[in-house]
């Protein structure tokens, strides 16, 4: 369905019709601000920041270190993963949240080769695209200069190409589900099939799938995979991201970072390392309690919250958008780069434009916050759990004033900032 010339009242009218209107409220929103950049850094929620007012005041301030049991901080990183496992289709003991998405594929990665050693497979190669998120890449970079290419070898595919690069001699298949400059959304469930035929491991990124859409890792067969939940989990700046482990692999794996967390019997301060049971395995170091704090406070906001009715209003946040850009005569100069089949989207729409930097300052200045990425791409994210209709309405309104003032060529848009 095409939303044509639609006014502001039926904007407002979409909001009164919306099943997830209500959980709004549950965001620290600005007054002023329409926020379009929940894929880049989820706003905050007011249970993640009771959390952490909670944990410092009281169980830092009060309690002090008898907070790791009287408190459970020992326990965060499962409890946090399991609460995590639920949004992204993983059954409880699969998922831990700990480090970042970086230092949480290098396990994966490691984890992989080395069940695949185990199997008896002679295999070093690892498929990924070339629009893959950089340090996703770096990461097996990394891998190939310290073990060799006989050992780890990357090779980049376009995206397009995936399905006949699969064959007998890779190792390990590593991809992002939602790509995060075009937002094309990967067939995991079909990639992962086709890779298990030829007995490929594969290894998912959910940084621009996880809270934004169902995810079924256990059901797709997925092997491991990471993500990060200061997007749409909303977790705050830098909080920790997440791994999954599929628990047939449990036994067989190993990851690299042998820290004392992942340690069969932490507190023995045993010199020799024993790879903990589990998921647990993939714990390194003392986890951040309150970081981790803030995304078990975050989590809640999904409480009640059936991830399809997320993903139905997403799409339809993402045509209200569009088409309204269309009618106003905006679709030719912003060249739209995201998939034309709906279901091939993730959450976001990014759009191909010169003076596309410039756009998202003179945007971000009258309250509007997208966000920008090289060379030309400017992306709008939509977060159903807190974005609106009418909120949609008012920023095409906004995009079409700057674009028709040329507020985006003023000079004060030639320096870019450190953070883009």
């Amino acid at each position: 369905m095409r939303y044509s010339m639609i006014n502001e009242a039926a904007a407002r009218k979409l909001d009164s019709e919306d099943v997830l209107a209500h959980v709004r409220e549950r965001f620290v929103i600005p007054d002023g601000t329409i926020y379009l950049d929940g894929n880049s850094l989820g706003l905050l929620t007011h249970a993640a920041q009771e959390r952490v007012q909670q944990t410092v005041t009281q169980e830092w301030g009060q309690d002090l270190i008898t907070s790791w049991n009287a408190h459970q901080w020992i326990d965060l990183p499962l409890r946090v993963g399991d609460r995590i496992g639920q949004l992204i289709g993983a059954a409880t003991g699969q998922v831990v949240c700990c480090d970042s998405i970086s230092v949480n594929l290098t396990k994966a990665l490691v984890a992989a080769l080395s069940v695949q050693t185990a199997r008896g497979q002679r295999r070093h190669k690892v498929i990924s695209t070339v629009d893959n998120f950089p340090t996703d890449l770096y990461m097996v970079q990394g891998l190939q200069d310290l073990l060799g290419k006989g050992n780890c070898e990357l090779q980049l595919v376009e995206e397009k190409e995936l399905n006949s690069t699969l064959t007998d001699d890779v190792s390990i298949l590593m991809v992002t589900e939602v790509n995060f400059r075009t937002g094309r959304r990967l067939p995991i469930a079909e990639l992962t099939r086709l890779a298990h035929e030829n007995n490929i491991l594969v290894i998912v990124d959910l940084a621009h799938s996880a809270g934004a859409m169902p995810v079924c890792l256990d059901e797709w067969q997925v092997d491991f995979a990471v993500g990060c939940t200061y997007k749409y989990l909303n977790g705050g700046p830098g909080a920790p991201a997440f791994v999954y482990a599929a628990e047939r692999h449990h036994a067989t794996m190993q990851q690299p970072l042998r820290g004392w967390m992942g340690h069969a019997k932490p507190f023995e301060f045993s010199n020799d390392y024993q790879p903990a049971a589990g998921i647990r395995q993939f714990l390194a170091g003392t986890p951040p309690v309150t970081a981790m704090v803030a995304v078990e406070g975050a989590l809640t906001a999904f409480d009640h919250v059936d991830l399809k009715d997320v993903r139905d209003k997403s799409l339809r946040l993402a045509r209200l958008f569009h088409d309204l850009l269309h009618d106003a005569g905006l679709t030719q100069m912003l060249q739209c780069i995201a998939p034309e089949q709906e279901a091939q989207r993730g959450s976001q729409l990014a759009y191909a434009f010169e003076h596309a930097y410039g756009l998202c300052q003179a945007l971000i200045e009258r309250g509007v916050i997208a966000d920008f990425r090289a060379p030309n791409y400017i992306r709008f994210g939509f977060t159903p759990l807190y974005t609106s209709y009418h909120e949609i309405w008012l920023a095409v309104q906004i995009i079409r004033d700057v674009i028709a003032t040329e507020d985006h060529l003023d000079p004060r848009w030639q320096q870019r900032n450190a953070v883009t």
